[in-house]
């Protein structure tokens, strides 16, 4: 099998496939290293073989030979058909970048002395961008000597924790940060039903 290639049309490797510089694993005679450990369609263990008997063997196969770990000793490479493993691999990419686009961090500000509306409605705020799967950094800045009056901020942040305890959890409790103090509360996953609040009719 080591021996001279047919010089006419043959296997996967005639197949329309995207250009080499776009593809992120070398596959078939782009691979040039002596020998490589090959793993079959079925994920067995086929062993280390000359790279040239691989790649004949993935087109009698009518795969392709993919390079799938470069930096092994050999590289090891899969005999797989190269458009479906393209085809995976891209789909993997597209739903890690969905789930980072979902672990944003949103943030509010506060300034130290904030007045009941500009707090309901930045909670609000807050509050979409928790149902929205993000996580939510609240944050009071402090200015000149009102850093002083740091336990006004704190009681801000508790009272905002404490409006949003239905729909969120706390992801790093509340800290100074140079002249600011923070919270970060991500989504409660489990989703927690509203408190009720106590009749005056009830003891």
């Amino acid at each position: 099998m080591s021996g001279p290639r047919p010089s006419g049309p043959r296997g996967p490797r005639d197949r329309e496939q995207m250009p080499e510089k776009q593809r992120k694993n070398r596959i078939n005679e782009e691979i040039r290293v002596p020998e490589v450990r090959v793993v079959d369609e079925e994920g067995v263990m086929l062993g280390v073989m000359p790279t040239r008997d691989a790649i004949e063997l993935a087109y009698e196969r009518d795969k392709d030979l993919v390079e799938i770990a470069q930096q092994a000793v050999p590289p090891v490479c899969k005999i797989i058909d190269y458009g479906k493993f393209a085809y995976e691999q891209q789909k993997r990419e597209k739903l890690a970048k969905k789930a980072q686009h979902h672990a944003q961090l949103k943030e509010v500000r506060f300034k130290w002395r904030t007045d009941t509306h500009d707090f309901d409605f930045k909670t609000r705020h807050a509050r979409e961008f928790l149902n929205e799967g993000h996580k939510v950094k609240a944050t009071v800045m402090f200015k000149g000597r009102e850093i002083m009056h740091q336990e006004i901020g704190l009681a801000l942040l508790e009272r905002f924790v404490t409006a949003l305890e239905d729909c969120s959890r706390i992801d790093q409790p509340i800290h100074p940060e140079g002249r600011t103090l923070s919270v970060i509360l991500a989504p409660e996953k489990a989703g927690k039903k509203p408190k009720k609040e106590k009749s005056s009719d009830e003891d």
